[in-house]
């Protein structure tokens, strides 16, 4: 509680009266006169102190609570309030909405009890919901989805033509001319077809095959036959190889074929994805270690693939693992459990509100404009900026799969 205590002018005002009173009175013995004592002072003041709550500003987390993609959201969520606790900023108020019951009524809710920047949501189709009511305040979505971005919505997801971009430049300076593709159908495969095509256009090198696919095994399988120009490979070569409809091979003079079109190949897929294209690439002429393989950032997700010897040598791109693994180690002391790789965005979003706080007024809007620092940002993920669509531009690294780990084989940048 505030006690409000009269004020110093005042005491110096009654003290000299009183005072003088009683001189007055000491210095005449008659006849006695009555004192008039002064006023007494005005009574005193209780201000009650108000809840910590309407002295910060809120910011609100949607993510996925229950439902398919709980634990994602929950991992999220969690790092997020280990950034809060980290920093020790008192001047933020966290509070998490589950987006899986609807992401509209839980923005609505979140900007109903005062929030004046949203983290989150987590995928596009809730960004896109959770936009039509957000009312102009910033959302900082976790989606990978460029074409959401503009307006008040950045995107912090990884996004695939920068890690493509990245292991393609990367191939082109160990001597790679000639590269391949194989790209899931669908609106992902577009975007990684398009920024491989411009990668390899912008390093030099010449895409000599493309080829795309569903993920029905007998796609796949002709998605590799037409990538490798087996079939002219074949005739070409002094004995052919017979490869029946099923994939099996009848007669084999592999060996004797001339060798792909191509020097590295590009699965634009999940790792455990990737790995499903190796046997048809030997039946086709096309062995372990005989190309380089190029994955995408999804690979980073999956550790698993460390020991898949297969893929021994493969390369991708990705952020930085080296602070996330020191946050995983934390992650799991507090909470008992491995966190999702995306953990990192929940914790980052957080560090990247408090560094423009200093700016955030109470009660004011926030301050988007500070997003847009040209200097740019610093996380668990690395170095990062906002372009001027709102996409988050990453310093990436390049790994390769090694003998049971990943090896990191070009360090991000530390900087732009």
């Amino acid at each position: 509680m505030h006690i409000l205590k009269p004020l110093p002018a005042l005491r110096q005002v009654f003290q000299p009266l009183v005072v003088g009173l009683l001189l007055l009175v000491s210095a005449c013995a008659a006849p006695e006169r009555k004192v008039v004592a002064p006023p007494p002072p005005p009574p005193v003041a209780v201000v009650p102190d108000l809840p910590p709550e309407i002295r910060q500003n809120r910011v609100a987390l949607l993510v996925p609570l229950t439902g398919a993609n709980a634990p994602v959201g929950q991992s999220i969520a969690n790092a997020a309030s280990m950034a809060l606790l980290d920093l020790g900023d008192s001047s933020i108020n966290l509070r998490v909405y589950d987006t899986t019951p609807g992401p509209a009524a839980a923005a609505s809710r979140a900007l109903a009890e005062g929030a004046g920047v949203i983290l989150g949501p987590l995928l596009a189709g809730d960004v896109r919901a959770v936009a039509a009511v957000s009312g102009g305040v910033p959302l900082l979505s976790f989606s990978n989805d460029s074409s959401l971005a503009g307006g008040n919505i950045f995107i912090l997801g990884y996004q695939p033509d920068q890690a493509i971009s990245r292991v393609v430049a990367y191939a082109r300076s160990r001597g790679v001319e000639r590269f391949a593709a194989l790209v899931p159908a669908g609106i992902y495969g577009q975007r990684v077809q398009t920024a491989f095509v411009r990668a390899v256009a912008a390093g030099g090198g010449k895409t000599t095959a493309l080829a795309t696919y569903t993920r029905e095994p007998s796609r796949m399988g002709a998605a590799v036959r037409e990538v490798t120009a087996f079939d002219t490979r074949n005739r070409a070569s002094a004995v052919g190889t017979t490869v029946r409809s099923d994939g099996s091979v009848a007669s084999s003079t592999a060996t004797k074929l001339p060798p792909p079109p191509f020097q590295a190949l590009l699965i634009a897929d999940s790792g455990s994805n990737a790995a499903q294209f190796l046997p048809a690439l030997s039946r086709f002429g096309v062995p372990p270690g005989s190309v380089t393989l190029l994955g995408t950032e999804l690979w980073n997700n999956e550790p698993g693939l460390a020991t898949a010897a297969a893929l021994r040598g493969a390369m991708f791109a990705t952020v930085s693992d080296g602070n996330f693994r020191t946050l995983a180690s934390r992650y799991k002391t507090r909470h008992g459990s491995t966190p999702s790789r995306l953990a990192s965005l929940g914790y980052d979003a957080v560090l990247l509100v408090n560094s423009v706080a200093g700016n955030w007024k109470l009660g004011e809007a926030f301050p988007t404009a500070a997003l847009r620092s040209r200097q740019g940002f610093s996380g668990i993920d690395g170095a990062f900026r906002f372009d001027a669509s709102n996409i988050a531009l990453r310093a990436l690294e390049v790994e390769q799969i090694g003998e049971g780990r990943f090896k990191t084989v070009s360090s991000a940048p530390a900087g732009f």
